[in-house]
């Protein structure tokens, strides 16, 4: 007894000097105070909904996490001061308002790991210690300002910064040279740079210097170097002398010039050389039968260095499918399907065989060939009705390509965004949905010892065969995708633990398979996968749930889905379905064996349901209600 209570002694003492949310919902009202057009913050000081329901903040299992205030039109002062006040401030974004001045004295808040500042009005320079004691801090975007002055050097020896963009604005003078190596995304296009790029920064995408006329080296085009002026003497230089030194010098340059152009030519025919005898042309090898290439009809050609390496030939991943060989391959006619982050895919046509499709790879080049093989054959082993199946893979060093079978009617995505957009009915849409659902229970079950069964569930990577069976595509390639590179594009990486906290929970498939319900109900693209989502004002999940939770106004079901008026209950319960899996919250968002069953359980009618109410009114207006406690929130493109 005694040291029960000597404990519940010591937990009262603990949390007695941990803030609360209730003091931290006194400090944003404070905070609040100094905004100006703050309408979107209206529910702000609604004690019954919670702070973590209010607009704009971000909470982590009911712990307040950060600001998201994107998008509201937002003024006034951003007070740092009052910011220091706050708990567990980790992330701290205004992108999309109507700030100005100078930068606020952010350094303040020395534990914030992500400041997000872009598309806003902050003007002037920014002091070299702006950024001073920020050790946390990973995320710096402070894109399209009117930011001048140079580089503030504190920002460049930040230990742990792996993300900045400072495009857009009017920062002037030299680059300086960034302690860090490992960026995931860096962007200094747009401003007024010049000089030197450092060479530590060459093998950045030349896009991320665009626009800085001044600015030469690697990525960029060479430095031109200014001749070496003649010794400096005590004597007055004599012209005629001058002029002969020049002379020479011009000279000396023509002889290098046409030196360094022979070479040239030189190791250009032997390179044409080279690639007669070792790539695949499509010119000499296109057999009479097959149409020749046009603008719209490619081959697939492997780089030379790739077929030099030791596997130069298809590794086929099933007995039952045998007969295709690389060159053949390589020569087919081959249909553009697509191209992505990930690397061109094409519909290949072979003579005597079926229509594949072959997606290359060049993000897996850290892969080992036995790491490689043997998740690949791991792959092929899968056997599932939902799952576009492996065929057969390559392996070269510098690209791979998959090989899989043709899906005749093509993507989702290409069936609700494409020039007939909205034309799948709701008898269709169930089906493929059920069918994702069944594909993705399938991976969790393969794959339990992968937070990422899938990795990249998105409408573009769920295909339609001919009777309009889903097949999941681009499946389980988290393990051989560079980290990087994943964390850039594949859509789990954008669900909101991934995003603010920086990695993918067990959970995060499911935030995906909610975006695609939801946008398989609403007809609308989900901005929020986009890199450079400019253009979208909101993210899809956050759409839905402010329509929602203020009382429904008929705006989230996309009113263009045929038959949809026998199925809208149904097609209200998955709706229900999609924001569970998009909860903010991993201990409210639902898991896959709870999203799956309550998917098997929906109908194509609602009179094979059990759908209570009246009108769809009530219906509606009672999902409405039911929903008011969720806390959806976006991640940051």
């Amino acid at each position: 007894m005694a040291h029960e209570l000597q404990y519940c002694c010591l937990l009262t003492l603990f949390t007695c000097f941990l803030p609360s949310l209730a003091d931290n919902a006194q400090v944003l009202m404070n905070f609040k105070s100094f905004l100006s057009n703050a309408d979107a913050l209206s529910n702000w000081g609604n004690q019954t909904i919670g702070v973590c329901s209010w607009t704009g903040i971000l909470c982590f299992n009911q712990n307040f996490h950060g600001l998201r205030l994107e998008h509201m039109g937002l003024g006034g002062t951003v007070n740092v001061d009052t910011l220091l006040q706050l708990s567990n401030l980790n992330s701290f974004s205004v992108i999309n308002n109507n700030f100005e001045g100078p930068m606020p004295e952010f350094k303040k808040l020395v534990n914030l790991r992500a400041m997000f500042l872009s598309n806003n009005k902050f003007s002037g320079e920014i002091p070299d210690d702006a950024f001073e004691g920020m050790r946390r801090l990973k995320r710096v975007f402070l894109a399209e300002n009117g930011f001048t002055g140079h580089i503030p050097t504190s920002l460049v020896k930040l230990p742990k910064l792996l993300d900045v963009d400072i495009h857009g604005n009017s920062f002037d003078g030299n680059i300086p040279e960034f302690q860090q190596r490992d960026f995931r995304v860096f962007n200094l296009s747009y401003n007024n740079l010049e000089g030197p790029i450092p060479e530590s920064l060459s093998g950045m995408d030349p896009g991320s210097f665009a626009g800085n006329n001044g600015l030469c080296g690697k990525p960029l085009s060479l430095c031109t170097g200014s001749p070496t002026p003649p010794p400096v003497s005590n004597q007055h230089p004599d012209s005629h002398a001058e002029k002969e030194n020049t002379k020479k010098r011009i000279l000396l340059a023509v002889i290098i010039v046409v030196v360094v152009i022979v070479l040239a030519s030189l190791l250009a025919l032997l390179f044409i050389r080279y690639r007669r005898k070792r790539a695949i042309l499509v010119k000499d090898a296109q057999p009479q039968n097959v149409t020749p290439f046009s603008s719209e009809s490619k081959s697939i050609v492997v780089t030379a260095e790739s077929k030099k390496s030791e596997d130069g030939e298809l590794n086929f991943v099933g007995n039952d499918r045998v007969g295709i060989d690389l060159q053949e391959l390589l020569r087919a006619s081959a249909e553009v399907l697509g191209s992505g982050s990930f690397g061109s895919t094409y519909k290949a046509m072979l003579l005597n065989g079926p229509v594949v499709v072959v997606k290359r790879f060049k993000h897996m080049n850290n892969v080992g060939k036995k790491e490689f093989f043997e998740h690949m054959n791991r792959l092929g082993r899968l056997s599932h009705p939902n799952l576009l199946p492996l065929i057969a893979f390559y392996y070269g060093k510098e690209e791979k390509l998959l090989v899989h079978d043709f899906a005749e009617n093509g993507s989702l995505a290409s069936h609700l965004h494409g020039r007939n957009g909205g034309g799948l009915n709701w008898a269709t849409r169930l089906k493929v949905i059920k069918g994702v659902a069944r594909g993705l229970a399938y991976l969790y079950t393969e794959f339990p010892d992968q937070a990422l069964p899938h990795g990249h569930l998105k409408s573009s990577n769920v295909v339609l065969d001919g009777s309009f069976e889903a097949r999941l595509a681009e499946y389980g390639l988290v393990p051989v995708v560079e980290k990087s590179h994943a964390q850039q594009f594949m859509v789990a990486y954008k669900s909101p633990e991934a995003s603010q906290l920086e990695r993918p929970s067990e959970k995060s498939d499911i935030w995906c398979l909610g975006i695609l319900i939801l946008e398989l109900l609403t007809g609308k693209f989900p901005a929020n996968y986009l890199r450079h989502g400019k253009g979208a004002s909101e993210d899809l999940a956050a759409w839905v749930n402010s329509i929602v939770t203020e009382g429904w106004s008929g705006e989230v079901l996309d009113k263009g889905i045929p038959g949809r008026g026998s199925g809208e209950g149904e097609m209200v319960k998955l709706l229900r379905i999609g924001m569970g899996c998009c909860e903010w919250s991993l201990e409210s968002r639902w898991g896959w064996k709870e999203a799956v069953a309550k998917i098997e359980e929906l109908k194509e009618s609602d009179r094979d349901g059990d759908v209570e109410g009246g009108s769809d009114g009530d219906l509606l207006y009672s999902l409405s209600t039911s929903l008011d406690d969720f806390s959806l929130s976006h991640s940051v493109s």
